[in-house]
C-alpha cells in the first residue's frame, strides 16, 4: 500500500516520510505526486511499525480485560487513535487500513486488537495514575472546577512535579532571541494616536485579569504579526488603532504552549506511550483553555485554569508563554511576565475601515 504523507498529521511521521523521498499516488485519498511510505518495500532506517506497535502493544481486547472494566473507556483501535491522538489526518476506516497493513507481521487484520474493542488497563492503577496523569486520579474539569469555586491556590489535583517535567522537555522550550524579531502590541487610540511610552502593559491599579495574568499583575502580551494583534482586541469599523514594534532586550526562554496539542509522541524521550495515552487529552484542553478568548458573557473566573499554568511557569524562571490565536488561524501570541525585558521601538498609527463576519451554524 502507498500511503501519502498528508494521511498524517504527526510531525515526526511526516518528517520520515518525507526524508525517503519517494513520490507516488495515495492509495487512501488518491492524491497524486505526494511523498509516500510504501508498507510493502520498507527500508529500514524508515520503518514505521515500531512507532505504531509502541502505542497499539499498551491496548488490551476487551475479551482479555478484567472483568468490570469501564465500558465507557472502551473504543476500536482505530477510533482511539482518532480521538485520543494527534497522529492521523483521515477518517478512522483509514486509520484501521493504515496500521493493518503497516503492523501485518505483528498483528494479522483478523487480529481481536483489529476486531474487539480495546481498552487501557492502566486506567484502573490508581499507582501509575497518581505517578503519571497530570491531574493525577482526577479529571482537567474537576480541576477547572475546584479553581473556580473551592481552592484557588492550592489544588491538589495538578501533579506540578510532572508538569515541571513535562515543560523542560526540549520540545516544549523556545528562545526569543535579543533583538531579531519584531513582535506586535495593539491598542485602541484616537486620531492622534498613542507614544511609544503609552503601548506597554497598562499601569497598576489599572491592570485587569488576562489569560496569563491575574488582576493587578503585569504582564505584556504580543503577537507575532500585525493582523493577529488587531483581532485579538477586537477592533471594530472605524476605530482607529496604535500598533507597537517591539524587540526583546535580551535574549528569552519560554514555554511553547502553540502545539500543545499536536506535541508528536514519538519526538519526546523520557514519555512513554502509557504516558501520552492518559494525558494527550488533557493536553489538547490545556491549549484550548490557554488559547481562547473571552467571551461577553463568559467571568474573569473562567481565566483562572490558564492564569494557574501560567503562573506556575512564571514561577520555574521562564519569561512567558507562546500560544496559538483562535482569531486569527495563522496567529502566535505571547505573554511576556516582566514587561521590562521587551522595548517599543516604533508606533504605527491605522484605521479601521470595515470589519469582515464569518457566521458558523451550531445546530
Amino acid at each position: 500500500m502507498y500511503i501519502g504523507i498528508n494521511c498524517f498529521e504527526d510531525v515526526e511521521i511526516r518528517t520520515i516520510i518525507s526524508s525517503i523521498g519517494e513520490k507516488g499516488t495515495c492509495d487512501l485519498t488518491g492524491k497524486k505526486n505526494v511523498y509516500i511510505y510504501d508498507t510493502e518495500h520498507v527500508l529500514e532506517d524508515y520503518d514505521l511499525k515500531a512507532y505504531f506497535l509502541e502505542i497499539i502493544d499498551i491496548y488490551t481486547p476487551e475479551s482479555m480485560l478484567p472483568s468490570g472494566f469501564p465500558s465507557d473507556n472502551l473504543k476500536l483501535i482505530e477510533e482511539i487513535l482518532v480521538s485520543d491522538w494527534s497522529i492521523f489526518s483521515v477518517p478512522k476506516e483509514c486509520v484501521k487500513r493504515i496500521i493493518v497493513a503497516i503492523c501485518k507481521s505483528e498483528y494479522p487484520e483478523d487480529s481481536k486488537i483489529f476486531t474487539e474493542r480495546v481498552g487501557l488497563e492502566k486506567l484502573c492503577d490508581s499507582d501509575f495514575l497518581r505517578r503519571n496523569c497530570l491531574t493525577r486520579e482526577s479529571t482537567w474539569e474537576k480541576f477547572t472546577s475546584s479553581i473556580k469555586s473551592i481552592n484557588r491556590f492550592h489544588s491538589n489535583h495538578i501533579n506540578l512535579d510532572l508538569l515541571k517535567t513535562f515543560f523542560e522537555s526540549p520540545v516544549m522550550q523556545k528562545v526569543i532571541a535579543k533583538g531579531d524579531t519584531e513582535f506586535y502590541r495593539a491598542r485602541i487610540s484616537d486620531e492622534n494616536g498613542l507614544k511609544k511610552s503609552e503601548m506597554g502593559p497598562p499601569p497598576m491599579g489599572l491592570i485587569t485579569a488576562g489569560r496569563a495574568n491575574s488582576q493587578g499583575i503585569r504582564c505584556l502580551y504580543l503577537s507575532n504579526d500585525e493582523i493577529t494583534t488587531i483581532h485579538e482586541i477586537r477592533a471594530r469599523d472605524f476605530d482607529y488603532i496604535s500598533i507597537g514594534k517591539f524587540k526583546a532586550r535580551q535574549e528569552l526562554q519560554i514555554v511553547d504552549l502553540s502545539n500543545l496539542d499536536k506535541i508528536s509522541p514519538f519526538s519526546m524521550d523520557g514519555f512513554s506511550a502509557e504516558w501520552f495515552s492518559i494525558n494527550m487529552s488533557i493536553l489538547k484542553k490545556i491549549s484550548r483553555e490557554i488559547a481562547k478568548p473571552l467571551r461577553r458573557q463568559d467571568s474573569d473566573l473562567d481565566y483562572l485554569p490558564s492564569q494557574y499554568i501560567a503562573d506556575y511557569i512564571k514561577s520555574l524562571g521562564y519569561d512567558g508563554i507562546c500560544y496559538r490565536s483562535t482569531l486569527n488561524k495563522k496567529g502566535v501570541n505571547y505573554a511576556i511576565f516582566d514587561s521590562k525585558k521587551f522595548e517599543c521601538i516604533e508606533v504605527d498609527l491605522v484605521h479601521i475601515d470595515s470589519v469582515k463576519y464569518e457566521i458558523t451554524t451550531k445546530n
